[in-house]
């Protein structure tokens, strides 16, 4: 749901209808059978980039010759929090769920040299399909790893990663999973003191899911912020709320503010106070059958959960 305009250009096509085949074609352009049904790669009408659409829903962007843009304005929102806190020389360990075409890993190894990334995928054949594709960094730099998002999450070593991304969507929605209390706590253990959580969520104008996802995210982590399209927040239109969390404090800084403002999409950022009273009252999100009887609604900024 990144509010891009589709390329016209279609796909390429033998004439019997199947994809080209890779060593028929310099391009990555087709349609592939994928295990979560087929994934379409088609050309910009520049021909700078690709766009990926998987199940119809677009996934991803690429530009080939530049992996420092980014198309789509929810991934230019959370590069701008990532950039406002890192230096470039910083050695990040960011842990990518829901990999799509690596986008954002691409983009970061490139911004920060000494960083490493792990993007998951439950994908097998489209993780396959873009490392095929694509000129992705390879291993150390980056490394793809299929399996459950929770899964693997859950597998990790504690205080192993600086900055964790979930942009993960079956269809148009993020499993449930994802999205609890239960799960905010496996993410909280495996980023190192002061790590960041960024959240790619996509809600509909009543923004009953954004506001969940907050109470829910804010509930474990001491500060809590948010970027979006004003217009989102009004309830305006449908599209992509960006929910930053850490225990370290988040904040809004004249750099950040600049860099949203001036994007084809201008963004705001609220800080933590703000999107806390953005979220009152909003029910945090529990694991199915969980036993937990903390009282939903409010999440008072200064009364976070206590840091592991």
């Amino acid at each position: 749901m990144a509010g891009r305009r589709r390329p016209r250009r279609p796909p390429a096509r033998t004439a019997a209808g199947t994809p080209v085949a890779a060593d028929a074609s310099p391009t990555p352009e087709g349609v592939f059978d994928i295990d979560s049904g087929t994934a379409r790669i088609t050309a910009d009408d520049d021909g700078t980039g690709w766009l990926i659409e998987v199940n119809g829903v677009q996934s991803s962007h690429i530009v080939t010759d530049d992996p420092l843009r980014l198309e789509f304005e929810y991934m230019r929102w959370i590069a701008a929090v990532i950039d406002d806190r890192h230096h470039p020389d910083d050695p990040m360990r960011v842990l990518h769920l829901g990999a799509g075409a690596c986008t954002l890993a691409r983009r970061l190894a490139a911004a920060y040299p000494r960083s490493r990334h792990v993007a998951v995928d439950v994908d097998a054949a489209l993780a396959t399909l873009v490392r095929d594709r694509f000129d992705l960094p390879r291993a150390p730099v980056l490394r793809l790893r299929v399996g459950d998002a929770r899964e693997v999450t859950t597998a990790l070593h504690t205080d192993s990663r600086d900055v964790v991304i979930r942009d993960v969507f079956a269809g148009a929605t993020t499993p449930e999973n994802l999205t609890t209390a239960e799960f905010a706590e496996e993410v909280h253990r495996v980023l190192r003191p002061g790590g960041l959580y960024l959240v790619n969520c996509a809600d509909t104008r009543d923004l009953a899911g954004a506001r969940a996802e907050i109470a829910t995210i804010g509930g474990r982590f001491a500060h809590v912020t948010l970027v979006a399209d004003p217009a989102m927040l009004k309830g305006r239109r449908y599209g992509n709320i960006i929910i930053a969390a850490s225990d370290d404090e988040i904040e809004v800084s004249a750099a950040v503010v600049k860099t949203l403002l001036a994007g084809a999409v201008p963004a705001s950022m609220r800080d933590d106070a703000d999107t806390r009273r953005f979220a009152a009252g909003a029910t945090v999100l529990r694991d199915a059958g969980s036993d937990d009887t903390a009282p939903d609604g409010d999440v008072s900024p200064t009364s976070p959960a206590a840091p592991s």
